[in-house]
């Protein structure tokens, strides 16, 4: 969500709002925003006088919450909930359900997609329950792929990242075929020998305060992984092509 109409620089003074606000939502007052602010949809900074002080997410995420009442006429309760899900990587709630996991995440056997190895998963946040459902994993088994050292919750925190759903849902998949986390710990030793393997490619990169330079980096990470996963997959399919023609 975001707000090309708001100017450059990085934040609005609650007037200021109000008049992008207004071309498209007549009916807002300062006095509605206040409002949305005390039931804690929107949350400003403040300057050192106290004064509000609205970021551009800040009005796209007005403009959200005032589009859901106008269009679809959701409670602030459910909207709350949606905006909860989107600040959590997630797609909002849908027919009185929970946030779903967006589909860009999954293919349709509840695979990960191609694509999910392009975004940056880690602003995806799970909460245990929500993890365990998506992947159809059982406690105890989550348990022992975070014995192994396969996944983990995210650091400080309870919650889990996209990357923690995508290990969970293959090794689900995997547990199909009699597979078990004990069974896998040699995936993870091999994904840290070539992570740093990459780790030497990318530092030069990351070192560098050039924010262009970063992007390079991120995007070089991607670009590897990607080439690692299409390398270690022709390599096992190659090996167990071997045993099968013997």
């Amino acid at each position: 969500m975001t707000a090309p109409d708001a100017p450059a620089r990085s934040f609005l003074s609650i007037g200021e709002v109000l008049r992008h606000l207004r071309p498209d939502f007549p009916e807002v007052t300062i006095s509605k925003i206040r409002f949305l602010e005390a039931e804690g949809l929107v949350e400003p900074d403040r300057t050192t006088s106290g004064y509000r002080k609205f970021s551009r997410a800040d009005v796209s995420r007005l403009r959200y919450v005032l589009a859901a009442q106008r269009d679809q006429y959701l409670p602030l309760r459910v909207i709350k909930e949606h905006l909860d899900a989107l600040d959590r990587g997630l797609d909002p709630p849908a027919g009185g359900g929970g946030p779903r996991i967006p589909a860009g995440l999954a293919d349709a056997d509840g695979l990960p997609a191609a694509e999910a190895f392009a975004r940056d998963l880690t602003e995806v946040r799970l909460s245990r329950t929500e993890l365990l459902t998506a992947a159809g994993l059982s406690g105890v088994e989550l348990e022992q792929l975070e014995q192994y050292g396969l996944l983990a919750s995210r650091e400080g925190s309870d919650h889990y990242d996209g990357d923690a759903l995508i290990v969970a849902k293959t090794v689900a998949e995997m547990g199909r075929f009699g597979l078990e986390a004990r069974h896998l710990r040699a995936f993870r030793v091999a994904a840290e020998r070539e992570a740093a393997l990459f780790e030497q490619v990318v530092t030069p990169l990351v070192r560098q305060r050039d924010p262009a330079a970063r992007a390079r980096a991120d995007e070089v990470v991607r670009h590897l992984a990607a080439l690692s996963v299409r390398l270690h997959a022709t390599l096992v399919r190659a090996a167990l092509g071997r045993t099968l023609r013997r």
